[in-house]
């Protein structure tokens, strides 16, 4: 962190609310931003090096433990991890029966890729904002955001993967001619088919906007009250104690907030995908 930053809780929240951003700066050419202007300045094609290194290595731990689940297990007496596992397996087949009509066997492998790591990612939430911040500021790092869902080129790379699929099983199901018929004739006579469109298309293109949306600002005010409770912690003993105290009800409180919205993103995946694949 920089001094100048350490110096007030603005310079602190920003610090904080900063990624860690790789790009081509206008004049200082290719290499990391220092301070959020220079990330600006770097454009679109700025990559968020927090974001993906956090996603990939959440996706990879998920990956690994699933894996591991599948190769050590047991038809005689389950270890509480084999139970565990299969718990989550079972929950997300339970939620794939009940809300899915159609026939895919992708869709449940697609929900619980989805809901766990997402899930992983929101619990990033939980580990207290300077920790790892201040480990990486230690071997030169300046920025460092360990939660992926607050960024929101993370959560709308999500939702466009689920946008991809929708268009791509309504055409595969239901034919060009059939997918742009329930877009261009419904819900008015077919002679208004430029208003039926425009309207259809509206919520079309709203499905993935809010489902990006809805995930990244609940993470994103949950890691702001994370934010604000810490500076607590530089008001002297009582403020720290209470702030500790503040901190933990918090947590608690944010865990359901953490579940909740890898199950909403989960199920409303498995609603979208369900009425790609029905016919109107």
């Amino acid at each position: 962190m920089a001094a100048e930053e350490q110096l007030t809780s603005t310079g602190y929240i920003q610090h904080h609310l900063q990624n860690l951003t790789f790009g081509m700066h206008p004049e200082h050419g290719l290499g990391i931003a220092h301070g959020a202007q220079e990330a600006k300045d770097m454009g679109f094609w700025a990559i968020h090096l927090d974001t993906m290194f956090w996603s990939i290595f959440l996706g990879g731990l998920f990956l690994w433990v699933f894996r591991k689940a599948a190769r050590t297990v047991s038809s005689d007496v389950p270890s509480g991890f084999q139970n565990f596992i299969e718990v989550v397996i079972e929950f997300i087949d339970n939620n794939c029966r009940e809300t899915f009509t159609s026939k895919n066997n992708l869709v449940a492998p697609i929900a619980l890729t989805l809901f766990v790591w997402i899930l992983l990612q929101n619990v990033m939430d939980l580990v207290p904002v300077d920790w790892i911040p201040s480990l990486a500021g230690l071997i030169g790092i300046p920025y460092m955001k360990v939660v992926p869902t607050t960024d929101p080129n993370a959560t709308f790379g999500m939702s466009l993967s689920v946008f991809a699929l929708m268009i791509y099983y309504s055409i595969k199901v239901k034919g060009a001619g059939g997918f742009f018929g329930e877009l261009a004739f419904q819900p008015f006579p077919k002679w208004m088919f430029p208003v039926n469109l425009f309207l259809e298309g509206i919520s079309l293109i709203s499905k993935p906007v809010s489902l990006s949306l809805r995930l990244f600002g609940n993470l994103y005010a949950g890691e702001m009250i994370f934010i604000l409770i810490a500076l607590m912690y530089s008001g002297g003993f009582f403020f720290g104690v209470f702030g500790g105290a503040l901190q933990w009800a918090w947590a608690m409180f944010h865990l359901l907030i953490v579940l909740l919205q890898a199950f909403i993103f989960m199920i409303l995946t498995i609603v979208y995908l369900d009425m790609a694949h029905q016919h109107h």
